[in-house]
């Protein structure tokens, strides 16, 4: 499901939109800023209802990216690729890897600015392929010799933002027992959902794929139909689909205490921060929660510490939680607004030294 979302302001550094040569397929990279480094940003493939609509997602994603790489400490810039199906486009194996051969060309025509990597839609594999055009790509395959698959990380990322936030709302961060519902099962959202079922959390879980059925009964678990899931009654919603669920409508009838996941946007306005403050639900900002999978895929890229010292980076994105929810209280902000700060103050000190190292 695609939700259409509102344009944001244009304060973008570069945007390339083509039609793939190979594939004839709508391929955009959106650079938001380089301010910190190197930007990094995943390549989604989606079916969009029109080609505006792919601009608008990487408009909004990449500049997303930039906040989330900045709270998260990250020495890396805010930039994103799209590569667009239509409702009627059909992709062959053939077609795929043209589309990906596309996506290369045009990370290579940024020089290094701009690192792509898995996202929705796309696989490891694609990635390889992507490095065929070049070398400004990481998360490739562990046969390569790669990071592998950023799913994982994001998931413990969430994990424990999930903790931060259960610890905010209910005064405990201990999942047992506590209702959770996830809006999503793909491969971020199954993966927490195991976590969080081994762990004694009551769930309800969805997915437009009815097939992710299977998942629910393995785990025990409520299943839901899509477009109800925020009607049942939850310590923490979890968007874990695509964007923009969190509509004026959903927040005013949405049972939860706290809302807080993996999916990129889930708000399909920025005044529904101020909507959920009002209602009394604590909201964790995505960009904060789901930085998992970027801390790890930059500091893999970069080796910067082993990959034990990487996941406890990794982990971490609790106690960034936990300072954005300080930081709101003590200012009588959103959480929102608090994390955006925390964002702004490392870039505009970058920008105040751009001497400082990358």
């Amino acid at each position: 499901m695609t939700h259409i979302l509102p344009l944001p302001d244009f304060t973008h550094e570069r945007v390339e939109v083509t039609t793939g040569p190979r594939s004839g397929l709508f391929v955009a990279v959106a650079l938001h800023s380089s301010t910190l480094g190197s930007a990094l940003g995943g390549a989604r493939l989606w079916r969009y209802p029109h080609w505006s609509d792919a601009l608008g997602d990487v408009l909004r994603l990449s500049s997303a990216m930039t906040l989330k790489n900045a709270a998260a400490g990250l020495d890396a810039g805010g930039g994103k690729a799209v590569i667009a199906l239509s409702p009627e486009d059909a992709l062959d194996a053939g077609r795929r890897r043209d589309a990906f051969l596309d996506l290369g060309d045009v990370v290579e025509s940024f020089g290094g600015r701009y690192r792509t990597a898995e996202d929705v839609g796309s696989t490891t594999d694609d990635m390889l392929v992507v490095s065929e055009r070049t070398t400004h790509v990481v998360g490739l395959p562990d046969s390569v010799g790669g990071s592998g698959e950023p799913a994982g990380p994001t998931s413990i990322g969430v994990y424990e933002a999930i903790r931060a936030t259960l610890e905010r709302s209910t005064g405990s961060a201990e999942v047992a027992q506590r209702r959770i519902t996830v809006s999503g099962l793909g491969q971020v959202g199954s993966r927490l959902a195991l976590r969080l079922a081994a762990e004694g959390a009551v769930l309800t879980v969805t997915d437009v794929n009815p097939a992710k059925r299977d998942l629910a009964l393995q785990l025990e678990a409520r299943w839901v139909e899509p477009g109800n899931e925020h009607l049942i009654d939850a310590d923490v919603f979890v968007p874990a689909g695509i964007g923009g669920l969190l509509t004026d409508s959903v927040i005013d009838a949405l049972a939860a205490r706290a809302v807080c996941g993996p999916a990129n946007n889930p708000l399909a306005t920025r005044s529904g921060a101020d909507r959920l403050a009002a209602r009394g639900i604590l909201y964790a900002p995505d960009f904060v929660a789901n930085a998992g999978g970027v801390i790890y895929l930059d500091l893999e890229a970069k080796s910067r510490g082993t990959r034990a010292e990487i996941m406890d980076r990794v982990a971490g994105v609790g106690e960034t939680m936990r300072r954005v929810f300080d930081a709101a209280a003590a200012s009588g902000v959103t959480p929102l607004v608090a994390a955006e700060e925390i964002a702004g103050e490392r870039l505009r000190a970058r920008a105040d030294d751009p001497a400082l190292p990358v």
